[in-house]
């Protein structure tokens, strides 16, 4: 584990300063799948709490949606891109097989310096994309991260079914961390701890069926759904209470979960596990579907936007995707 770099009393916290989202321009109502699927507004919203979704237009890009949100958080944080030290994107819908969109993202932003790299954990990426870039600022080897969800999950849809296609939309959203001087107590401002999770024997549960050295095709999304329901609950709040303890905190410090917009059904569970009522749940699931990666940054910056959120709050993220993949994040505002 990375070891925090002190200065006397002091050490590194790697603090929000700006929050940034895109959503593309067409929203998808259920309605509209009833006309190819036997499917209805009613059997969408009472499974998933979906009302809506946005799809990319043609030859909109996943680095497009990225580029958007960067530049909406640089203009929240009020910063100039130079002045960012690396760049991490969490999606597992890239452009291409390489470079990185995060290079991409670099290159339309006008950052000329410092380095840029994507992370791929599915649905968990921007947890762990949070992870790292944490990391990389109390190692002292970056003082502001721009870390950024983005996927286009209309690209590797199977639009005939209709447990799956209904259920997922396309967006980014994107935070800005610096590093700032703390006591390296649970009060300081600043992501207070991590927890991040994998098993790869439930791979199967959900996953996509193409990929460059298999099929060498993009493939379509399979999912398990009542297995990967089964799973969800337990392992996140799992997760939330392991980061809270790795903080010294415990539930009844949290002001706000931002969990991972996959299903209502999934979040509601989720909360009354680990005893924290909806009231103090960010939950946009219901405008943007599940956008995988992306969902956490966007309702972060959704939530920051109507201003819901007050410095010194304390904020619970967690997520759980293929792989199986899971984790949570701790953070004070």
């Amino acid at each position: 584990m990375t070891q925090p770099v002190m200065r006397g009393a002091m050490m590194r916290r790697a603090v929000v300063i700006g929050t940034g989202h895109y959503l593309p321009e067409r929203v998808v109502p259920n309605e509209e799948f009833t006309a190819t699927l036997d499917t209805s507004d009613e059997w969408i919203r009472s499974r998933s709490g979906i009302e809506r979704r946005h799809f990319a237009a043609e030859g909109q890009t996943t680095s497009d949606l990225a580029t958007a949100a960067a530049r909406a958080a640089l203009l929240n944080a009020g910063i100039e891109a130079d002045s960012i030290d690396a760049i991490i994107v969490a999606t597992s819908t890239p452009d291409f097989t390489f470079p990185a969109v995060a290079t991409m993202v670099q290159a339309q932003i006008g950052m000329t310096r410092g380095f840029a790299f994507d992370v791929q954990a599915v649905c968990a990426g921007f947890i762990y994309a949070l992870a790292n870039a944490n990391g990389m600022i109390l190692s002292g080897q970056a003082d502001r991260v721009l870390v950024i969800g983005a996927e286009t999950f209309s690209r590797i849809m199977d639009w005939t079914d209709r447990g799956t296609c209904v259920l997922f939309g396309d967006g980014a959203g994107a935070l800005i961390l610096e590093a700032q001087e703390g006591t390296g107590a649970s009060s300081d401002r600043g992501i207070l701890s991590s927890d991040l999770n994998s098993d790869g024997r439930y791979r199967d549960l959900l996953h996509v069926d193409g990929g460059v050295s298999s099929t060498g095709t993009v493939g379509h999304l399979r999912m398990q759904g009542r297995e990967v329901f089964r799973h969800a609950v337990e392992k996140l709040a799992q997760t939330a209470t392991h980061a809270l303890d790795r903080a010294g905190l415990t539930t009844d410090d949290v002001d706000w979960i931002v969990p991972h917009q996959a299903n209502l059904r999934i979040i509601r569970g989720t909360a009354q596990k680990i005893g924290v009522g909806m009231d103090r749940v960010v939950v946009t699931v219901q405008d943007h579907g599940n956008t995988s990666a992306a969902s956490i940054p966007l309702a972060l910056s959704v939530a920051d936007a109507q201003g819901r959120f007050s410095p010194g709050q304390v904020i619970v993220t967690e997520a759980i995707g293929g792989g199986l993949a899971w984790g949570a994040v701790v953070l004070r505002w």
